[in-house]
């Protein structure tokens, strides 16, 4: 072995467990629950988590885009992903909450009900989606992946959202801040 490769070596060895997992080809997941599923989003794309704020809702739009909000003076788009993805609307309760993310070179609020926590998600846990054929979209996900004995749904941001549905969330946030 070369000393670069040794020093990687130890340096690998003394990293804490999720640490070595994500040098080892794992990355890092922030996993959520919608209804009684549990999802996954790359932690790169998840800018906060935040509190239910009071939403400004927006005529026109489509049923899924429950409004904007105002965080910090930026106004940002919010999803509920419960109507997203075909599930009956429930009571909002203290661990409901807002995941804001960056997607299509902007933020978006993503309504949940609730977080669980972060992940590291070994490469070798995760599997292609399922195809259910026609009238089945599973566009949106990135893969199925097995962790702490539970299947967990890897969601891609950026194909969960329909590019009309984007559209319109863009016009909802208004111009870009400058």
């Amino acid at each position: 072995m070369t000393a670069m490769a040794d020093t990687a070596a130890v340096a690998t060895q003394t990293l804490p467990a999720a640490s070595r997992a994500a040098a080892a080809g794992g990355s890092k997941w922030l996993l959520f629950a919608v209804g009684s599923t549990e999802y996954g989003v790359d932690i790169g794309s998840v800018q906060q988590i935040i509190g239910l704020l009071p939403i400004t809702r927006i005529p026109r739009m489509p049923d899924a885009v429950r409004g904007v909000i105002n965080l910090r003076g930026r106004v940002i788009p919010v999803v509920d992903l419960r109507i997203r993805f075909g599930l009956d609307a429930v009571d909002q309760d203290q661990r409901t909450c807002i995941i804001v993310v960056r997607s299509r070179a902007m933020d978006l609020g993503l309504v949940v009900d609730s977080v669980a926590e972060v992940a590291v998600i070994d490469s070798g846990g995760i599997d292609d989606p399922p195809q259910f054929g026609n009238g089945v979209d599973t566009e949106y996900l990135l893969g199925v992946a097995q962790y702490a004995g539970r299947v967990v749904l890897l969601l891609d941001v950026e194909r969960a959202l329909p590019l009309e549905m984007t559209g319109a969330l863009k016009e909802a946030a208004g111009p870009p801040a400058v």
